[in-house]
């Protein structure tokens, strides 16, 4: 068999290597529930600046933000966050970038999209209630450690009116009297 020819060679391994690229690049990643719902994506400049929770930020604070933080797909069904979560990323803030997610809680569902108030969520604000934030939708979300929070907050990114809804609107929620303990749905 003749050796083939080098623009060939070179030509086989790029296509050898993109696939293995994107092979690697579309892997899984558990979510709260350890399903593998969510995968990494890239997020862009350009698409951030039209995200409700960041359109009042420069371009050097968006920029700031997308190297501050992680951008993950996710399936309907993916479950952002839990009442028994623990680890690392107990506390970090998750925006709804797109899309629409589900608090569940004591027998209630509270939808949110990527405008409304609920549109970011932080374990803290369920205040140790039993709770699940699930997506129902094909939907990108972006998780926000909580100390690159605390540095945006005082380097005077404006998320504070974004961050006073979510509260009073989580605070509706969780401080409503209660008529069925626990979780319905799991």
């Amino acid at each position: 068999m003749a050796p083939l020819p080098s623009r060939l060679k070179i030509a086989s391994l790029a296509l050898f290597a993109t696939i293995c690229l994107t092979a690697c690049g579309a892997q899984r990643t558990p979510d709260a529930k350890q399903d593998m719902t969510m995968k990494p994506s890239i997020t862009y400049l350009h698409l951030l600046r039209h995200t409700p929770f960041f359109t009042t930020l420069s371009t050097d604070q968006l920029r700031w933000v997308i190297d501050h933080s992680r951008e993950w797909e996710t399936e309907a069904g993916s479950v952002i966050a839990k009442d028994d979560q623990t680890g690392a990323s107990a506390t970090d803030y998750w925006i709804l970038l797109d899309g629409e997610w589900r608090l569940h809680y004591d027998g209630n569902t509270f939808p949110s999209g990527h405008a409304a108030p609920g549109k970011w969520f932080n374990l803290r604000e369920a205040q140790g209630a039993r709770f699940a934030l699930i997506t129902t939708e094909h939907s990108y979300v972006m998780r926000i450690t909580e100390a690159d929070m605390d540095t945006m907050l005082k380097q005077g990114f404006a998320f504070d009116q974004h961050l006073d809804d979510g509260r009073t609107y989580y605070h509706s929620i969780f401080h409503t009297p209660s008529k069925t303990p626990g979780l319905a749905a799991r």
